[in-house]
């Protein structure tokens, strides 16, 4: 399950890395970089510590719904501070718990207080999505017969 499966799995298979933008860079340019990039998020970034995360919707709610103008408004006003972080040990299940109780949809993931990575809603929905396609696997071939017969083909 779900359970068993560790953010560090995750970022293995995805790559470590992130996109990170600085705290006084105007929203515009982070949009830019947002859509450039096709990402969701960037991580905020002061003098190498995370400060901070900027994503669409804090643009949405801040920005657009409340009049202000995104080439005169800077990432520091807009993200969402302090961060919500996972670590590399933490099981998506874990993840998904963190994500709904704090309605976010990017995890930084710290490792050591350096960033590792970056979890977000859709990795999470995707490594579930995995590991039920194979349980389901698994259990079609218990219930056909199929992995006694491919055992004892083997012996």
């Amino acid at each position: 399950m779900y359970d068993s499966i560790r953010v560090s799995d995750v970022l293995r298979k995805k790559g470590q890395g992130y996109l990170g933008i600085g705290p006084k860079a105007m929203a515009y340019d982070a949009l830019e970089l947002m859509a450039q990039k096709n990402v969701g998020a960037l991580m905020v970034v002061d003098e190498g510590r995370l400060v901070g995360v900027f994503s669409e919707r804090d643009y949405a709610r801040k920005v657009i719904l409340k009049g202000k103008s995104s080439k005169s408004t800077t990432v520091e006003d807009l993200m969402s501070s302090p961060p919500i972080c996972a670590r590399p040990q933490m099981t998506m299940n874990e993840c998904m718990v963190l994500m709904t109780a704090h309605h976010v949809r990017h995890l930084p993931v710290l490792d050591g207080g350096t960033v590792a990575g970056v979890v977000s809603i859709g990795d999470v929905v995707a490594t579930i999505i995995k590991d039920q396609e194979a349980t389901i696997h698994q259990l079609e071939n218990y219930i056909s017969g199929e992995e006694y017969v491919l055992n004892a083909t083997v012996r």
